[in-house]
């Protein structure tokens, strides 16, 4: 029997244990999508407790509590910290079998040394000796960035936002890269004319640019796409139930512009054509400035009515969708190619039924002008767990090319979670361990070394075009 999360935790195997601790664990880590605030980058923060690290924003935690009856002012409330963290190390034991069992003991581990299970009687000597090192100046967020071995971040950013706080990461020299994302989703989001309006003035205040027709609209967008990339930019991001591929023409757009920005509701078409047009004209613009654009699909966004009313968006309240996929994703990359203005571009889905139409959906534009142009992106929040990531690199092994895949992100809010890497790496050092002893595979080291370390950090080095900032290993 072997013990818990020992050296060789996920490793069934020697030559998997072998891949991982020759080729994999030393390689660093490039986490090109993920939603950390700049802002704590930029003054380097320091966290006061173990709780604001670990329980403020993380809804997975939050989710877990409620279920296992823990009351909602120990999540999002005002209970002191210390107190919240009780309820969730109350909580932890109950969350066997769940990722988070295995990524809470990792995150303990790697950056606390703190080996102990967690649970209703350890939680006051865990959380005493946790928040007496993270108050130390070796563990501001900046610190916890060099001690996972972080290469390169790239942040969640909205249009209108100025990027002040990613100047001044830059101007102060921070040795790790830290690059806005480009996230248009409120700039295409008309289901409410009057959040759709405030959009607009906000827009139209940080560009200085009077917007009263949809060309306004677009010339103001574009202008926060250049000035996104003069701040380093190279990739987009779009969170969206499903792709928008509806047919329209340029007149269209221009009244249906007219009329939300008049105050007025759209139709459920109107809102789709809408959709779509912005969808082209960002992917447009993506692929003139050879940036790659990210489509994360398939979330069904806050369900608990109530609860959204009176917390928030983002809050632990969405769920995997059924939506179609296939159909009108083939319209849109299919449209973009046939223009000869196809970025490159990373699909996730959240269902996991959509598992192989994602893998075979990237082999239909993969056009051999560079390796893997159009990828299958990693396992993404509900699915980003052991089950999930295995199922999406063997459906991506099965219908494509696994040795061309540009890897792991984090996809979270927390300066903790970097582990997920190292979780990802193990479970991918084990799928060829397995296979190579079962003689599937030949027991060439050398080459499968490096198609690992490739996957781990080399493939999303060169596909983001980040070889002048991140180290050459």
């Amino acid at each position: 029997m072997k013990n818990f999360l020992d050296e060789n935790f996920l490793l069934t195997n020697k030559t998997a244990e072998k891949l991982y601790h020759s080729y994999a664990k030393q390689m660093p880590i490039i986490d090109y999508h993920c939603h950390l605030l700049p802002q704590q980058i930029a003054v380097d923060h320091q966290f006061k407790n173990i709780t604001e690290a670990w329980l403020s924003g993380d809804h997975y935690k939050w989710r877990a509590m409620r279920t296992n009856g823990i009351d909602e002012a120990f999540c999002t409330g005002n209970q002191p910290d210390k107190e919240k963290f009780q309820e969730w190390a109350k909580t932890v034991p109950y969350t066997l079998r769940n990722p988070l069992y295995h990524w809470t003991h990792l995150e303990l581990r790697r950056y606390f040394g703190i080996d102990t299970i967690l649970n209703e009687n350890s939680a006051s000597e865990i959380y005493e000796a946790s928040t007496a090192l993270i108050q130390k100046p070796e563990f501001s967020v900046k610190n916890l960035l060099r001690k996972m071995n972080v290469a390169l971040v790239c942040t969640t950013d909205d249009p209108v936002d100025d990027l002040a706080f990613h100047a001044k990461i830059k101007n102060d020299g921070f040795e790790i890269p830290i690059l806005p994302a480009f996230r248009p989703d409120n700039a295409m989001n008309v289901t409410s004319p009057e959040k759709f309006n405030l959009y607009v003035k906000k827009l139209q205040a940080v560009t200085n640019i009077s917007i009263s027709s949809f060309d306004d609209y677009l010339f103001a967008l574009q202008n926060r796409h250049d000035f996104f990339a003069e701040a380093g930019c190279g990739v987009s991001d779009h969170g969206l139930e499903e792709i928008y591929a509806e047919d329209f023409t340029g007149s269209e757009i221009d009244t249906i512009f007219d009329k939300i920005h008049g105050g007025k509701e759209l139709n459920e078409i109107e809102q789709k054509k809408f959709k779509s047009a912005m969808l082209i004209h960002f992917a447009e613009w993506d692929h003139e400035k050879g940036w790659a654009q990210q489509f994360h699909l398939g979330a069904l966004r806050n369900n608990n009515t109530r609860m959204l009313q009176q917390l928030g968006p983002d809050t632990g309240w969405d769920s995997i969708g059924d939506f179609s996929q296939g159909r009108a994703l083939s319209k849109f990359l299919g449209k973009l190619d046939s223009d000869n203005k196809l970025a490159k571009t990373i699909l996730y889905n959240l269902n996991p039924a959509d598992n192989e139409l994602m893998a075979t959906m990237i082999g239909n534009f993969n056009d051999g002008s560079m390796p893997g142009k159009i990828q299958f992106g990693a396992a993404w929040w509900f699915l980003d767990q052991k089950d999930g990531m295995v199922k999406q690199m063997n459906a991506l092994s099965n219908m494509g090319l696994l040795s061309r895949f540009v890897g792991m992100l984090t996809d979270s809010r927390s300066f903790l979670s970097f582990p997920r890497h190292e979780y990802f790496r193990r479970l991918l050092c084990n799928l060829f361990g397995e296979e190579i002893e079962r003689g599937e595979l030949p027991n060439d080291e050398a080459w499968i070394g490096i198609v690992i370390q490739d996957i781990c950090y080399r493939n999303a080095r060169n596909y983001f075009n980040l070889q002048a900032i991140t180290p050459e290993v």
